[in-house]
């Protein structure tokens, strides 16, 4: 059934090995891939909570100077305009503002969640494709 083998030389492996090994080593490179991609998630998700945190402290800080300068401003048109429609004119404004910003972040933050995934997953998907086209061979 086997040839004799010659001395010095290590027998080769039967396809049926092969097969097995390589479904092994497919097992583990995509393993191996899904731990890479979870680890380089993590690490953004700390940054990301870290820069959070930061923006978060410095949106309390803005607030507090966006409200002494509305009054500041409501104080002056008051100077020429009633009360009332001084702060309906600041109000109206700020709400202006405040839609604007949030559209602008809405669209950022989502632009970003996008690019985070699709780069874990094109790598996944780019190591598979080789293994296939390898196993092709």
């Amino acid at each position: 059934m086997t040839e004799p083998q010659e001395p010095g030389y290590p027998a080769e492996p039967s396809v049926v090995e092969l097969v097995s090994r390589l479904s092994e080593q497919v097992s583990q490179l995509v393993r191996e891939e899904l731990q890479l991609a979870l680890a380089e998630l993590k690490q953004r998700g700390k940054r990301a909570g870290t820069g959070a945190g930061l923006v978060g402290a410095a949106v309390i800080v803005a607030v507090l100077g966006l409200g002494a300068l509305v009054v500041t401003v409501t104080s002056a048109l008051a100077r020429v305009l009633p009360l009332w429609a001084a702060s309906l004119i600041v109000g109206c404004a700020m709400m202006v503002l405040s839609g604007l910003l949030g559209f602008i972040g809405a669209g950022e933050v989502k632009r970003g969640m996008q690019s985070m995934s699709e780069h874990a997953l094109s790598s996944l998907a780019r190591d598979v494709q080789t293994v296939k086209e390898s196993a092709k061979r």
